[in-house]
């Protein structure tokens, strides 16, 4: 009797396969890296939105209490525009040292 032996595939075949397999491979490490960022820029952006009307209404309530505090509505939101422009000053001189923090935050981020 004789023995089958197992031919394999000529180099060219099992070449093409290879790259055939790798370019699969890229393609779904790309849709899976764009799902992954586009997700964390979605839920980054609801986080900011709530975070930015949490702040709207905080900045309000202190208005409001400091108007009652102080006798009058411009008094009080005049008070809370003066503490952001102590606040906006502050953040100017301190630009410098604040930037290099943030962009390594971001990259941070980005490659997670």
């Amino acid at each position: 009797m004789e023995e089958k032996k197992d031919t394999p595939p000529p180099i060219l075949d099992q070449l093409k396969e290879y790259v055939e397999t790798r370019v699969k491979l890229a393609k779904y490490e790309a849709i899976d890296q764009g799902t992954k960022i586009a997700a964390s820029v979605v839920v980054d952006l609801i986080v900011s939105v709530c975070f930015l009307l949490a702040f709207l209404f905080i900045s309000l309530t202190i208005a409001f209490a400091l108007s009652t505090l102080l006798g009058s509505y411009w008094a009080g939101f005049g008070a809370v525009a003066v503490i952001y422009l102590v606040i906006a000053f502050i953040m100017m001189k301190r630009k410098g040292k604040m930037e290099p923090k943030l962009q390594n935050l971001f990259i941070k981020n980005f490659f997670k």
